[in-house]
Order: structure tokens, then sequence, then C-alpha cells
């Protein structure tokens, strides 16, 4: 098993996009990128700590290569918007490939590079691209949220 973790807005639309690609094992909502240790819901969404909502994924790469995985983050959020996803405004729904040794890094960046490239946005791609820190998993009514409140998020994810 090999481990991939990203930012890419609010945690919670990320982490049901991620559990639906054939290869991943375990996604786990939480908090990465600041600098207090432990952080709650809370002191994360006053901008004060400097983490970011993020989903760490373990995954089977005979099933699904970690390029596969940065397809998915590129396609499921705007990486042009700093520090913003949709209404949700603020440092911690930056987007953020975290990555996790030297060969995540450097697909990382050629990907990052490819898709610039490409013309595919009119503005400059935002997205941090930084080694992999401590990780604070989320509190549990976090976790796999979309999936516990069917009526409210319907069939979205």
């Amino acid at each position: 098993m090999q481990k991939a973790t990203f930012g890419a807005g609010c945690f919670w639309g990320v982490e049901a996009t991620f559990r639906k690609v054939d290869g991943v094992v375990e996604t786990v909502v939480g908090y990465t990128g600041g600098e207090t240790s432990n952080p709650s819901y809370e002191e994360v969404c006053s901008g004060r700590t400097g983490h970011a909502e993020a989903v760490q994924i373990q995954f089977d790469p005979a099933r699904v290569s970690y390029e596969r995985l940065l397809d998915v983050f590129w396609n499921l959020h705007d990486p042009t918007t700093l520090n913003r996803q949709g209404p949700d405004v603020g440092t911690q729904y930056r987007s953020a490939i975290y990555v996790h040794d030297a060969e995540q890094e450097a697909a990382a960046v050629a990907s990052k590079e490819r898709l610039q490239q490409a013309g595919r946005y009119r503005e400059p791609i935002v997205t941090e691209i930084v080694p992999a820190g401590e990780f604070t998993r989320a509190e549990d009514y976090h976790q796999q949220y979309f999936e516990k409140s069917p009526r409210r998020f319907g069939r979205l994810f």
C-alpha cells in the first residue's frame, strides 16, 4: 500500500470522489500543512492554524497509479483559485498536493506542468506541491460525511 494526500477545498466532496476510485483502499479526512499540533475543526476554520482541509488516501499501486490519482485531483476542483473552492473561502481550502517521497513530487510537478501547458485554464495553476507533514484526523462526524448524510446531499457524490 502507498499513501497520497490532497487538499482541494472542502474535504467532504474530495473524500467522496476518491472513495469511488478503484484501487483506493481507505480515505481519511483531516488537517495538514499547519503550525499547531492536533487542531480541531473550529481552529482550522478560524484560519489561524495554517492548516488545510485534506484527504489522506491509502491506495494499492497494483490497481491504481499515483498518476491516476493526480488526474482525479485535477478534475475535481479549480486549481487556479487561491484559497477558495466554490463558496468556501480561506487558506484551509487551498489547493495542495502533499507529497510523501521524491517520486510523488516528480510526478506531481510534471502533472501540474502538463496541465498548465495544455491551456485548459486561462489563469495560472496555484496548487502547492509540498512535502507531507503531520496529518491530524478530523473529527468522526466529518469522516465519509456524504455517505452519512444521504437525505441532505442525495446522489451528488
